[in-house]
């Protein structure tokens, strides 16, 4: 099975470089676009089916690339972010700089927030529901939490070595094939516009 990993498009507090956790903010003109842009490139590819986050952003970023049937569950929902919920990036870091690279490495959480091992648990047991099912290319659209909890689990990066998942990007890995042949990152922030190396979590 070949995962195609889709993050939203732009919302309104990835523009002003808010966190959002599970909030439900919706696209920015400029999400928008991003998603626009990304659709021939899935029409394309084909998915053989589609699930997604539940959150606005992502069921508007899934019509946009042409999935508007992709099937919506809260378990893909972006990790919890507890008290740092609408805060911005800097004044996080500001305020405790060792405390958000905890965070972004999974080894640590805001008060009130999701572990990194539970919000991982969670999304990965979707996928591997999914793999159960017999299909050759998934969509997975969702967040950049989302994303980098799959590449944890079946490439093990670590978070921590990661960039932040780019707007409207698409990656994909394909699954292991037996035991003999492991799972393989096929692509990394793809987006037919813009490669953005500095995207906001």
């Amino acid at each position: 099975m070949r995962l195609l990993l889709v993050r939203h498009g732009q919302s309104e507090w990835n523009a002003s470089r808010r966190l959002q956790g599970q909030a439900d903010i919706g696209l920015s003109d400029i999400g928008r676009r991003q998603a626009d842009a990304l659709r021939p490139v899935i029409e394309a590819i084909g998915p053989c089916r589609a699930i997604s986050s539940d959150l606005d952003r992502v069921r508007e970023t899934a019509r946009r690339i042409g999935e508007p049937d992709a099937r919506p569950t809260e378990r893909l929902r972006e990790i919890d972010v507890g008290d740092w919920t609408g805060r911005s990036i800097e004044d996080i870091k500001a305020e405790n700089f060792d405390a958000y690279l905890g965070w972004r490495a999974g080894t640590a959480s805001p008060a009130g927030g999701e572990t990194w091992d539970v919000f991982s648990a969670r999304v990965c047991g979707v996928i591997e529901e999914e793999r159960a099912e017999p299909c050759r290319k998934l969509l997975v659209v969702a967040h950049g939490g989302v994303i980098r909890a799959i590449l944890q689990h079946f490439l093990r990066l670590n978070p921590e070595n990661m960039i932040p998942v780019g707007p409207a990007s698409l990656s994909t890995l394909r699954l292991a094939n037996g035991a003999r042949e492991p799972s393989r990152l096929e692509l990394f922030n793809y987006h037919p516009e813009v490669v953005e190396f500095d995207a906001p979590d």
